[in-house]
C-alpha cells in the first residue's frame, strides 16, 4: 500500500481552538494514535507561541489566527513551514469547509464557536462538539441543520459523552430521565456568606478537572452544569423534566441514563478529558490507550447529593432559560460570558456573576422563535447591556 493511500485512510481532523485545554489534550490523543488520525487544520485566538509549536509538530495544511493583530508575526515565524495561514474568524468559517477535513472538533471558548460550527455542518463535516455554547445559544437551529445535512454530532463534554456511551445500542429505547453528575466545584457545601469572600485564585482551583479559566469559573458557580442541561436537551431530544443534576464529588460516574423499564446505565472512569475526546474522534471504535485505570478499592465510597440551588442560583437560571427556550438561553450565555470575563479581571465579585445574568434575562427582549439573525442580534445586545451594567456597578 502506498504512503498516500495509507494516509487517505486516516481521519483528518480540524481543531478549532487548538491552544485551549481541550485542543491541547486532543492533540495529545492524536499524537498517541498517529496511525489513525492526522491534523488538517489548527485555529487559535492569540496564543501564537503555542500555535507555532503545534504547527511545527503536526504540520497541518492550514492554520488560522483569529486575532488579526497577531497574524503577521505568526506568519513570519512559520515562514519555513509549508502551511497556509489566514487571519480572522471568517477564515475559520471558510477553512472548515475544506474537502480534506473529515471531523471538526469545535473547542473554541463560548459563543465564538457558533458560526464556525454552522459552516462545518453546512459542509457536511462530522462534528466533535466541545463547545456547549453552540447548542445552548442555537440548539433548535443547529440540530435541524445537522438533520438536514445528515451530519452526526458527537459530544465531547464528559457528561454528554457518558450519556452517548450509555445510549450506544439503545438509541431506539425511550429514555425516562438522565442524571448529569456535577463535582460541586471548589465551593460545594459553602454558604452564601462564605461565597461573598471568594477570591479569583480560589474559584480557579477545581478539585477534580483541569480546564480553561472560563469553564473553571462556570464550574465554580455551577453555571456550567446549567449550560450542560440545555446542551443535553438538544443533543438527546429530551424535555426539561427528563434532565436532572446530582452532585457526585468524586467525578467517577460521569452521567447516568434511566430507561422506561427502570434500568439505569452509568459510564465511569477517572476524570480525564482525553477519554471523551478520543471516543468522539474514534466512534464507533474504542482505541487502546495507556490512560490510568480506575480501581474500585481506591474509591471505597462514591457519594451523591442534591445540588444547593439556593447558594448556586445559576442552576435555577439555566433551568428557567431551558424551559422558556427561544432566545433566553442565548441571553443567559452572553450575560454570563461578559460577567465571567469581568470576574477574571477582578472587576466584580464571584457572587455577582449569576446576579448579573439574572438581571439581563429580565431586561432583554424575549423572542419565542428566533432566527439565527435574531440570536446574533440578541447576543450583541446582551453583551452591550451587560457591559453598561458593569460600568454602572464600578
Amino acid at each position: 500500500m502506498s504512503a498516500h493511500s495509507q494516509s487517505a485512510l486516516k481521519k483528518r481532523i480540524a481543531i478549532l481552538g487548538s491552544t485551549g485545554s481541550i485542543g491541547r489534550q486532543a492533540l495529545e490523543v492524536i499524537a498517541a494514535h498517529a496511525d489513525v488520525f492526522e491534523v488538517e487544520l489548527l485555529t487559535a485566538n492569540g496564543n501564537i507561541e503555542l500555535l507555532e509549536k503545534q504547527v511545527r509538530q503536526f504540520t497541518p495544511a492550514t492554520a488560522v489566527v483569529t486575532d488579526k493583530e497577531k497574524y503577521k508575526i505568526f506568519k513570519e515565524n512559520i515562514a519555513d513551514i509549508p502551511v497556509k495561514v489566514f487571519a480572522g474568524i471568517d477564515s475559520v468559517e471558510q477553512a472548515v469547509q475544506s474537502d480534506s477535513i473529515d471531523i471538526v472538533l469545535t473547542a473554541m471558548v463560548g459563543y465564538a464557536g457558533l458560526l464556525p460550527t454552522i459552516a462545518a455542518i453546512k459542509s457536511k463535516k462530522t462534528i466533535a462538539l466541545a463547545n456547549k455554547e453552540t447548542l445552548v445559544v442555537a440548539g433548535k437551529i443547529i440540530t435541524a441543520l445537522a438533520d438536514d445535512n445528515g451530519v452526526r454530532i458527537y459530544p465531547v463534554d464528559s457528561e454528554h459523552s457518558a450519556i452517548f456511551q450509555c445510549l450506544a445500542g439503545e438509541f431506539h429505547n425511550p429514555i425516562e430521565k438522565i442524571y448529569l453528575t456535577a463535582s460541586g466545584g471548589p465551593f460545594r457545601g459553602k454558604s452564601k456568606k462564605e461565597l461573598e469572600q471568594v477570591t479569583l485564585a480560589q474559584a480557579l482551583k477545581h478539585p477534580n478537572w483541569s480546564m480553561g479559566a472560563k469553564i473553571t469559573v462556570d464550574s465554580a458557580t455551577m453555571m456550567n452544569k446549567g449550560l450542560e442541561m440545555i446542551e443535553a436537551k438538544w443533543l438527546f431530544g429530551l424535555q426539561p423534566h427528563q434532565i436532572h443534576v446530582v452532585v457526585h464529588p468524586q467525578s467517577i460516574i460521569h452521567s447516568v441514563v434511566q430507561f422506561t423499564d427502570g434500568s439505569m446505565k452509568a459510564q465511569m472512569g477517572l476524570p480525564d478529558m482525553k477519554l471523551p475526546i478520543l471516543y468522539a474522534l474514534s466512534f464507533p471504535q474504542r482505541l487502546k490507550t495507556d490512560f490510568k485505570r480506575f480501581n474500585f478499592l481506591d474509591y471505597p465510597q462514591l457519594t451523591f447529593e442534591k445540588p444547593d440551588t439556593e447558594v448556586f442560583s445559576a442552576l435555577l437560571l439555566a433551568e428557567e432559560a431551558m424551559k422558556k427556550d427561544g432566545n433566553m438561553p442565548c441571553i443567559l450565555n452572553a450575560a454570563n460570558e461578559v460577567a465571567v470575563a469581568a470576574f477574571l479581571k477582578e472587576k466584580i465579585s464571584f457572587f455577582q456573576i449569576p446576579g448579573i445574568a439574572e438581571q439581563l434575562m429580565s431586561k432583554i427582549t424575549y423572542i419565542e422563535k428566533p432566527s439565527l439573525e435574531d440570536l446574533i442580534a440578541t447576543d450583541k445586545e446582551t453583551r452591550l447591556q451587560t457591559e453598561l451594567l458593569l460600568t454602572k456597578k464600578n
